[in-house]
């Protein structure tokens, strides 16, 4: 369980900001190795959940600091919601290996069959069900490390998930080169990725319409100040100042940027970022939180376009909350009474929503936790495509990371915004308060960044792309299939196996 739980810390190094995307696979080789080797399903169980500890205490150690600094959470008890989070999230390493195990004594499969087939599809399995049970938390999901391997050619077609269960696969076939299947192990490698390296050149959508100018803000307003009442009306000139500094087709504000709801803002706010608009032809994109008629709570984007100067405006209304920092799971509202963040208990948005016209583009907004949800981005494209409509050409991803300072949450996120891209074959723009705002092209690739925790705006002209990808269309069916196929195929060895032992008898 000690080398389970050390190979997990060391799989965090292939993520953002380290990048060393082979130590994944080699640390996935450990952990198959360790549960081949266990002597029952409990055992295989332990190791998984050994593992599945280290990786999540290791990579999402940063929570501390949004519990602690900002939110006034004593430090010990801040390091146990931690520690406690790690051994939730490592349950569903320990199922799928507990389960692995479980089928290799029921089926009494051959170490190809398990490294093969078994492994990575329970592998896969549990982490896809990691990203939606109780709304899910796919933070670290194994794909993203692969973003900028040879295996993010697969990305446009098999999504995240599906570089999850390839990362797999390879570190089964690992364990197959002491194996007399060695050199068929060596060569499935070598298809593998020069597969991967092969789609990477594959153009999946094409340029639609005429690129846009944007200017991305990032205003790194200190989170202890944020929603200090005497704060806000310096941020609130801060961000008019930044938004009319010069046009642009579109200007774009991180998420909760205004901290006040509409009607609390100064008199003539808002008029004046519309008169702006409409005089320069700039399209405006406000983070601000927005209520409803039954007055409910979101957290929204609000789009102030040269066409609607006197409104109503356009609103992206977030879907997929954050729990606690959002909205409180029921029976747990005493724990978010043990923190000081504002806003804790919000709507939800609809699940497709109307992208914002921006001269030739169409650009699909989602707020920050929300691209961690590849599938739900899909959908809404997807539906459009659908129903005849023209999908959104360009990504927006609004942040604010500042509640956890300057650590590796914002060089993952960055990542995770990457493989968006990847998956969807379209720019994403990311407008962050203290980083990371940057310009991702459709393939995934950072063409501009900005230093984080500065105060800065990134102007760039974006490209927007059309067409639709595998991914979008299929979404997770295609690698959820995939797995299902894998275990068919054990099963049915399986069987063919006993009835030759059977007639040899």
């Amino acid at each position: 369980m000690l080398t389970a739980a050390i190979a997990g810390a060391v799989a965090v190094l292939a993520f953002a900001p380290f990048g060393y995307w082979p130590l994944q696979i080699l640390s996935l080789g450990v952990l198959f190795y360790q549960v081949l080797r266990a002597s029952s399903v409990k055992s295989g169980a332990l190791i998984g959940w050994a593992y599945g500890f280290g990786w999540c205490a290791a990579g999402t150690h940063w929570l501390y600091i949004s519990m602690h600094r900002y939110g006034d959470m004593a430090a010990p008890v801040a390091a146990i919601a931690v520690a406690l989070l790690a051994l939730l999230m490592a349950i569903y390493v320990a199922l799928a290996m507990g389960a692995a195990a479980w089928l290799r004594q029921r089926w009494v499969l051959s170490l190809p069959a398990m490294t093969l087939l078994v492994l990575p599809a329970t592998w896969t399995l549990f982490e896809w069900t990691r990203g939606w049970l109780f709304t899910g938390f796919p933070w670290l999901a194994t794909g993203y490390a692969h973003n900028a391997s040879p295996l993010g050619g697969f990305a446009p077609i098999v999504g995240a998930y599906g570089l999850g269960w390839l990362a797999a696969l390879s570190a089964g076939a690992l364990l197959l080169l002491t194996h007399r299947t060695r050199w068929k192990a060596l060569a499935g490698l070598v298809a593998l990725y020069g597969a991967g390296i092969g789609l990477h050149y594959v153009n999946w959508t094409h340029p639609v319409g005429r690129p846009i100018t944007v200017r991305l803000l990032q205003g790194n307003v200190p989170q202890q100040q944020k929603f200090d009442p005497g704060f806000v009306l310096g941020a609130l000139q801060m961000y008019q100042s930044a938004i009319t500094g010069a046009p642009a087709d579109l200007i774009a504000t991180p998420e909760t940027a205004v901290t006040v709801l509409p009607h609390q803002l100064p008199p003539g706010y808002l008029d004046s970022l519309a008169t702006y608009a409409q005089q320069t032809g700039s399209t405006i994109l406000l983070g601000m939180p927005v209520l409803d008629e039954q007055q409910r709570f979101y957290n929204a984007a609000l789009g102030i376009t040269p066409n609607n100067a006197a409104g109503p405006y356009y609103q992206y209304r977030k879907h997929h909350l954050v729990p606690f920092g959002e909205f409180v799971p029921p029976g747990l509202h005493w724990f978010v009474a043990m923190m000081a963040i504002p806003l804790g208990d919000m709507g939800r948005g609809a699940e497709v929503q109307a992208p914002l016209q921006v001269r030739d583009q169409l650009v699909l907004p989602n707020i920050c936790y929300e691209d961690l949800f590849g599938e739900e981005i899909a959908g809404q494209l997807a539906s459009a495509h659908r129903n005849g409509k023209q999908s959104a050409s360009v990504l927006l991803n609004i942040s604010n990371l500042a509640w956890f300072g300057d650590s590796i949450a914002i060089p993952q996120h960055l990542q995770i915004s990457q493989m968006r891209s990847l998956e969807m074959g379209r720019p994403m723009l990311r407008s962050t308060n203290t980083g990371a705002t940057a310009v991702i092209d459709g393939k995934g690739v950072v063409q501009s960044l900005l230093p984080p925790e500065q105060q800065a705006t990134l102007a760039a002209k974006v490209q927007g792309m059309g067409g639709m990808t595998p991914y979008i269309l299929y979404g997770n069916k295609l690698v959820l299939a995939l797995a299902a196929l894998a275990l068919l195929t054990a099963f049915l060895l399986s069987r063919a196996a006993r009835r030759g032992g059977a007639a040899q008898q």
